[in-house]
């Protein structure tokens, strides 16, 4: 959403994941304007007793600041069957969105074990 995606992306397979992730997610919210276009998206995936993982969450540019990923995150903890206060959401955020999700209350995590040895193209967002 917003610019168009990193060519790089396209390299890597990147309509393929997608549609993978979209077929596998457990979780997929969509927010839409007045005119049914597609302002936000979140997919997660949850065991639906203890945790919830963002996989991804993003608002159109031109929606920023209305509060719409507050309201996705909202209806994901709803979805997950647990509230904010039954089940633990977990993400993996762009360090210039820390400070968007530290703001409704997550936090930095040190306990998370992580196993990457998947070959990614460097590339910023705009």
């Amino acid at each position: 959403m917003g610019s168009k995606y990193p060519q790089e992306w396209f390299e890597e397979r990147f309509e393929e994941r997608i549609a993978k992730l979209v077929n596998n997610v457990t979780i997929s919210l969509i927010a839409r304007n007045e005119n049914g276009l597609m302002a936000g998206v979140l997919f997660g995936l949850t065991d639906y007793v203890y945790w919830l993982y963002v996989t991804d969450l993003g608002v159109d540019r031109d929606y920023g600041g209305q509060g719409i990923g507050r309201r996705l995150m909202k209806k994901l903890h709803l979805i997950g069957r647990g509230g904010e206060k039954d089940i633990a959401v977990y993400l993996i955020a762009n360090e210039n969105a820390v400070p968007y999700y530290e703001k409704p209350g997550m936090k930095k995590a040190n306990d998370v074990m992580q196993f990457i040895h998947i070959e990614w193209t460097e590339f910023t967002v705009r």
